[in-house]
């Protein structure tokens, strides 16, 4: 677990096109220590992950549990715009394109 905590920190701050120093530095940690955490070493504290959250605007249930609640509403959100029969259309459409995905070889 601690690991996939780390690999969703990393890109995070990758994403945010920050080295390990800066982000480091405004969560309030060493860039030797967030290197740790990255790692899946170690975890952060209730307070830095609250300051992680904070400056990154992510939930923590994302950095978390990989759980992307924005990413989900936003979902719903969308699917309110089209008809029950569209939305399937578009679901079986996805499957008959992960089917072929997975049977090539």
């Amino acid at each position: 677990m601690k690991e996939e905590i780390g690999k969703r920190i990393k890109n995070i701050r990758e994403s945010m096109k920050m080295t390990k120093e800066d982000f480091a530095k405004a969560i309030g940690i060493s860039g030797q220590y967030l290197g740790i955490v990255e790692r899946g070493g170690s975890c952060l504290s209730v307070e830095k992950l609250k300051v992680l959250c904070d400056l990154t605007n992510s939930s923590a249930d994302y950095i978390l549990f990989g759980k992307d609640i924005k990413l989900i509403n936003k979902t719903k959100d969308t699917l309110l715009e089209f008809t029950d029969e569209q939305i399937k259309f578009g679901c079986e459409t996805i499957e008959k394109i992960a089917l072929f995905i997975k049977n090539m070889k």
